[in-house]
């Protein structure tokens, strides 16, 4: 391609993310610096730290990030080993339902975790059911225990993004070096946890990054569980006082600064080593028949851990169904009513034209974007290309409140980007802050394509006098098309039920997207759980096909759309 347009698109580019990733960032810095008085001062970091009360908050922030990191790869790890090495009864079906849990947000979700374990809920009604509980003495399994659902929710609905990368890293591991350390004595686990597990620690640390930062700093799981000391919803409740209140600012910077140095510190013990193997496998490998006994094992650890799973989603079904669910097994009764109000409510049919609209021009905007930059990554030689790539993806290392937070620091009266206010009309800033954060997906779906189909034909074109970017539009982008289509449909999913971004930028109700229309649902007194549940119901569907669309059509690819 010409060296002009690969500069253009740089540049471009360089200025898109300078303007509306940097800078927000840049503003919530500033706000967290400087005083009253235009002075640099480190008072409002230092109060957070003297504080109990944001200390809990970082502390309980930690926790969730760390322990549901850890759960899931206690998940994701042994299934995509099952997976990559045995072939057992069902295999295809639950690997597809793999994917099931990332259709439905975790704090909509949490809707009908509270339906199932709440004190007046299913569980307790069963145990009371068989005399196992006093119904007098009902046990509050998500009192005591808010932080622990919380990690819980998060992993169940988190690991297939470890699940998919670990299983790509499998597929890339010589089978020769494993049957090496086994005829030099090294077997069982011992093999796994010195020849297989330091093999895939890339794809491990790929995927864990990515569970880590978005546990981290989960703001929608933590508020339907009326879980307050958490550091993600004190940013929330401080927003209502952003123009008077510096310590929101504080927190997001602690925030973003514990977070970058948790990655650099998992990416110095974990993240440096990688070990190259022969371009192809020197022995055979693939996944082996098992004996009946452990081929019903292998189904019977998929089976459980997909129910686990999908429990939120059947709890949120059920509550969308149910005309009332209270201390017992079942719902008592059954109506299809509420699924009419959700796409009948003043505030349910609005929030899914606007969703949907966002959700549209943003996924326009990563498409036109990152074809470009995986463009110029992929088929030029300009020097300094890798850090266009790089630069595209840091919207997955950065959290998504952070960014939030930073738009809304930085539309503030007085400033720059005051015009883009969100209290004005959200449009164009919901448009930027979806496309920032989904742009990663369309440019590694992108790159896959431009690497499997051949520079040569493009070539041919133009030496029969077809300009570069004629080329570009009559040849490849018809044979990428399905990567393309693949990013686009996950970019737009996501999108549709973004949740950091809709529940802080969007702030009157005619703007409301689906997911703050849910959060708002929720809150009301009645029908109000009952339309929110029906209301994501539809969102699960609708994300449900989108999402097994674009793995059929990238395959074991899907992994490389969730990494850092």
């Amino acid at each position: 391609m010409s060296r002009p347009f690969a500069k253009l698109v740089f540049l471009l580019t360089a200025a898109f993310f300078a303007l509306f990733f940097l800078w927000p960032i840049a503003e919530t810095i500033r706000g967290a610096f400087i005083g009253s008085d235009g002075r640099f001062t480190l008072d409002y970091i230092g109060e957070v730290f003297r504080n109990p009360i944001y200390l809990e908050g970082l502390w309980n922030s930690l926790q969730m990030g760390v322990w549901s990191t850890l759960l899931t790869a206690l998940i994701a790890i042994p299934l995509a080993w099952i997976s990559d090495r045995f072939l057992f009864p069902g295999k295809t079906l639950l690997g597809a339902l793999v994917l099931v849990p990332m259709i439905l947000p975790p704090f909509v979700g949490a809707i009908g975790i509270k339906q199932i374990l709440g004190q007046e809920g299913a569980l307790n009604a069963l145990l009371a059911s068989i005399g196992l509980l006093d119904p007098s003495a009902p046990i509050d399994w998500l009192g005591e225990g808010r932080l622990w659902g919380v990690i819980a929710l998060n992993a169940l609905h988190l690991y297939p993004i470890l699940y998919l990368n670990v299983l790509a890293a499998l597929a890339n591991v010589d089978p020769a070096m494993e049957e090496a350390a086994e005829n030099l004595g090294c077997t069982g686990l011992r093999k796994f946890r010195r020849v297989t597990f330091p093999l895939i620690m890339p794809g491990v640390f790929a995927g864990g990054t990515i569970v880590f930062i978005w546990s981290f700093t989960e703001l929608g799981v933590p508020l339907m569980f009326d879980f307050t000391r958490v550091t993600s919803v004190q940013i929330f409740y401080g927003i209502k006082d952003i123009g008077g209140n510096p310590f929101p600012f504080a927190l997001v910077v602690v925030l973003l600064a514990s977070t970058v140095l948790m990655y650099a510190a998992g990416k110095f013990f974990f993240g440096r080593d990688s070990h190259a193997m022969m371009a192809k496998a020197t022995s055979q490998g693939g996944p082996r028949p098992t004996s009946p006994a452990t081929g019903l094992l292998c189904t019977a650890l998929f089976s459980l851990v997909t129910f686990l799973a999908v429990l939120p989603h059947i709890g949120v079904v059920l509550v969308a169904f149910s005309t009332d669910w209270y201390q017992s097994i079942l719902p008592s009764g059954w109506t299809l009513s509420h699924f009419e109000a959700a796409l009948g409510h003043n505030l349910t049919l609005p929030s899914i034209q606007n969703s949907l609209k966002y959700a549209a021009l943003a996924t326009l905007v990563d498409l036109v974007l990152g074809i470009a930059i995986a463009y110029v990554v992929v088929r030029s030689n300009l020097p300094g290309r890798q850090v266009l790539d790089a630069m595209s993806m840091m919207p997955l290392a950065v959290p998504g409140l952070v960014l939030a937070f930073g738009y809304l620091a930085m539309t503030q009266e007085g400033k720059f980007f005051h015009f883009l206010n969100p209290t004005t009309d959200p449009l164009a800033i919901l448009v930027i802050a979806y496309s920032v954060r989904r742009l990663p997906y369309v440019v590694r779906s992108a790159a896959a394509g431009f690497q499997q189909t051949s520079v040569a034909l493009e070539e041919a074109a133009q030496n029969l006098g077809c300009p570069p970017l004629k080329a570009l539009r009559k040849i490849t982008i018809p044979l990428i098309a399905a990567n393309l289509l693949a990013g686009g449909l996950l970019a737009f999913s996501f999108a549709m039920l973004e949740v950091s971004d809709s529940l802080i930028l969007a702030q009157k109700q005619q703007d409301f997207p689906i997911t703050k229309a849910i959060y708002e649902l929720y809150q009301l007194l009645g029908e109000g759980r009952f339309v929110a549940s029906a209301l994501g119901v539809w969102a699960m569907a609708f994300l449900g096909v989108t999402i097994i669309g674009a793995s059929i059509i990238l395959g074991k690819k899907l992994g490389a759309i969730f990494r850092v």
